[in-house]
């Protein structure tokens, strides 16, 4: 049990490192070839931070467990808007001062219904999957041709440039580190369900999806220490539409994805009804104050005990 348990945190420490190394990495041969910062935020950023969950997902898939592959998007997900903003609110209101706010949960909504309907279907197939992939590229496309210009201090950020030498070892000791991770962690994560007798679907719904978000758990609660809150709120948008989209859409098109019954009828649609709830709290009350982050702690902390 000691050995899975190290396996694990050795696990997360490389998916953590390498997902930085390599969007750093990313972003400097991005600005190399003069793409936008927008551009960057949209595709690089956003595909590189959520590498960890896509490797996990694969590996998974690959290995014969995909109920770790399902459960770690639809946790991922579940503990993104429950576990990270919550958090991010408590710490610091969360205002929703983000310009297209509303369009973008649209779209997560949307994912999130077609995640409700893959779940029903029983399966994600090569061809859902491919569909599914082609759905975040036109969204993509879209939001990049709607957002034209509108420097902001998070994309003064992504302005990295280093040597090439130092450019080609980010990229490729981060990737080496995801992959190395993520196996780990799925070795260790199976290992655990059956030295303790859980479901390998509870282990993906919780340890593994919180183990893939760490990344962004730490993010967002440092943005709200500097009372920049809102950036929590802007992220978690738009992983939870990566991971729905485009972890579930391209790890379809590897491997044909079962969906469990379990996950059908109970997790999803819950993770349903969480995007539904934060998409009514920011349209109603215009912000997630701390009493509304201390309540979505709550509720999490009652999912995860309700899987074991």
């Amino acid at each position: 049990m000691l050995i899975n348990l190290l396996t694990l945190a050795a696990g997360l420490a490389l998916l953590t490192f390498g997902a930085d190394f390599l969007v750093r990495g990313a972003i400097s041969l991005a600005n190399r070839f003069g793409m936008p910062p927008l551009l960057i935020g949209l595709t690089v950023v956003g595909f590189g931070t959520s590498m960890p969950e896509l490797l996990v997902s694969l590996q998974a898939a690959l290995a014969g467990s995909p109920a770790i592959a399902v459960g770690n998007v639809v946790g991922s997900n579940i503990a993104n808007i429950l576990l990270i903003l919550g958090a991010a609110a408590t710490i610091s209101p969360i205002a929703a001062r983000i310009a297209n706010l509303n369009r973008d949960m649209v779209m997560m909504l949307m994912a999130t219904f077609v995640m409700l309907g893959l779940g029903y279907w029983g399966v994600v197939t090569f061809w859902s999957g491919l569909a599914m992939f082609a759905l975040l590229a036109t969204y993509l496309a879209w939001v990049t041709h709607s957002d034209r210009r509108r420097v902001t201090e998070e994309e003064a950020e992504l302005v990295i440039k280093l040597p090439g030498w130092k450019e080609a070892l980010f990229i490729l000791g981060g990737l080496g580190g995801l992959i190395l991770g993520a196996n780990l962690l799925i070795q260790a994560a199976t290992a655990i369900a059956r030295d303790f007798g859980v479901s390998e679907a509870a282990i993906g719904l919780t340890v593994v999806a919180v183990g893939t978000s760490l990344p962004e758990l730490a993010t967002s609660v440092v943005a709200a220490f500097r009372r920049q809150a809102e950036i929590a709120l802007g992220n978690v948008v738009g992983s939870n539409i990566f991971n729905i989209l485009g972890i579930l859409g391209i790890t379809a098109v590897v491997v044909p994805v079962p969906v469990e019954a379990s996950m059908a009828v109970f997790d999803i649609p819950f993770m349903l009804a969480v995007s539904v709830g934060l998409m009514a709290l920011i349209l109603l009350a215009g912000r997630i104050g701390r009493g509304a982050g201390i309540g979505m702690l709550a509720i999490y902390a009652g999912y995860v005990i309700w899987q074991f």
